[in-house]
């Protein structure tokens, strides 16, 4: 025990547990909710943050002053977790909404589990420093909590797996787009303190419009990523003209484009994919120095015969012709493109420069497509919370008893989700919806900064 133990009902082992337990009783939508009351008065905070790797609703979750929370991005949240060390709560100050807060910071990676580490933004309502020993009560109760999380969402609820799935695609979808635009904004902020014709005034103050220009933008573009699944070809492009403007602000380099003709809608994926391997290819033809007069990007949607049809794109340079595969590689984009069935050819000739042409077809590729529709999603609401009390073993009577319908209602509702799972016996529905589980997400690494 510590010698100053934390006060406020939590300085004796009975109470310290009987809080614990009221947090990890909770349903794990409301596991925030609970644990905020419990730190109410050994923490007073605004708001609780949540960056979880294993999660059955989303990756990030709050409780709290709605006024805050709802600003607050993930990656602020990332930019938390690079200052906290698993196990060493951290203290100080961390922009949040684009507001300096005071926060304590917790990072769990329980042993066995490297896959469900966690981190814990308390969001304070003052930056006196906390004694360490109720720092470290925080930490155990999140190690708690962090452990408790990983072992529920093994076996979660058949409505919460399906949840999870579509969270992980767009958190995937978000960090990628967001990984190439923030290596697009570094790129222009370099190129404008090397440009030769700007003196050191003009230098700082170009990097500094651009360098508030890209926050903006990041910061739209995960409001974008979380809203949309699709995007119109011409507006996929416009998105890329933005982005790529900067780069040449200062530079000789000519930027010759050709927006596609058609207003086909192109999946978030397709259009994501084909701007980062625009970006890719532009930042190496620029990294080929003097020579480089003029940049030609054009994009183009071929329709075929089974209207399935293909996006084409096109970046050529009139340089020196001598980019090599490897500089794009680099950037790890021949693995994006294969990952939805598309391809790159690089085709350079010397004196004559180089021309990168990245096909990507519109339809899902059989290698990203599911076998089949995923069942659960067939089911009303109703239809999987009878299915969840399947799932835990219970008759009809006590279905109806525990939804406060009748007995014929669940059996009407049973017969429902044997046919829409395609299933002969309630434990084969069952062990379909075990089988469907939380799609998995990467873990949140915390190091020291």
């Amino acid at each position: 025990m510590p010698m100053n133990p934390p006060p406020n009902g939590w300085d004796r082992p009975e109470q310290a547990l009987s809080r614990a337990m009221e947090v990890l009783s909770a349903p794990l939508g409301d596991t925030m909710g609970r644990l905020s009351a419990a730190l109410a008065e050994l923490v007073p905070h605004l708001a609780l943050a949540r960056m979880s790797a294993v999660c059955a609703f989303t990756p990030t979750q709050f409780a709290g002053d709605e006024s805050v929370t709802a600003r607050i991005a993930g990656t602020e949240l990332g930019s938390v977790a690079v200052r906290v060390e698993a196990g060493r709560p951290w203290q100080g100050e961390a922009e949040l909404g684009g507001v300096p807060y005071p926060v304590l910071a917790v990072a769990s990676a329980p042993d066995g589990l490297p896959e469900a580490g966690a981190l814990l933004v308390v969001v304070r309502t003052s930056g006196e420093p906390l004694p360490e020993p109720v720092a470290g009560v925080v930490q155990g109760l999140w190690d708690l909590v962090t452990v408790h999380t990983a072992r529920r969402t093994s076996d979660a609820e058949p409505a919460q797996a399906a949840v999870s799935r579509a969270a992980a695609s767009a958190r995937a979808r978000a960090i990628a787009e967001l990984t190439d635009a923030h290596s697009t904004a570094l790129f222009s902020i370099l190129g404008t303190l090397r440009a030769v014709a700007l003196d050191d005034a003009a230098a700082r103050r170009g990097a500094v419009d651009l360098a508030v220009t890209a926050l903006v933008r990041l910061r739209a573009g995960v409001e974008l990523d979380r809203e949309l699944s699709e995007e119109p070809a011409d507006a996929a492009f416009g998105r890329l003209t933005d982005e790529l403007r900067p780069l040449l602000r200062h530079s000789p380099v000519t930027l010759d484009l050709r927006p596609p003709d058609s207003r086909r809608t192109l999946p978030a994926d397709v259009a994501h994919a084909a701007r980062a391997a625009v970006r890719v290819a532009v930042l190496a033809m620029l990294e080929q120095g003097a020579e480089l007069r003029r940049l030609h990007i054009g994009w183009q949607v071929a329709e075929d015969a089974g209207d399935i049809g293909a996006l084409r794109v096109v970046v050529r340079d009139d340089g020196p012709g001598r980019l090599t595969p490897e500089a794009l590689s680099a950037h790890r984009i021949t693995d994006r493109l294969a990952a939805l069935d598309g391809h790159l050819v690089l085709d350079a000739l010397d004196g004559w420069g180089t021309t990168v042409t990245v096909t990507l077809p519109l339809d899902t590729p059989e290698a990203a497509r599911p076998a089949a529709a995923d069942p659960l999603e067939t089911l009303h609401p109703r239809e999987r919370e009878v299915l969840q009390q399947l799932t835990l073993g219970r008759r009809n009577r006590e279905i109806a008893q525990a939804l406060h319908i009748s007995e014929s209602t669940v059996k009407f509702h049973v017969a429902n989700i044997l046919g829409k799972l395609g299933a002969g016996s309630r434990g084969e529905a069952v062990a379909l919806a075990h089988r469907a589980g939380p799609a998995p997400v990467r873990p949140v690494r915390a190091v020291t900064g």
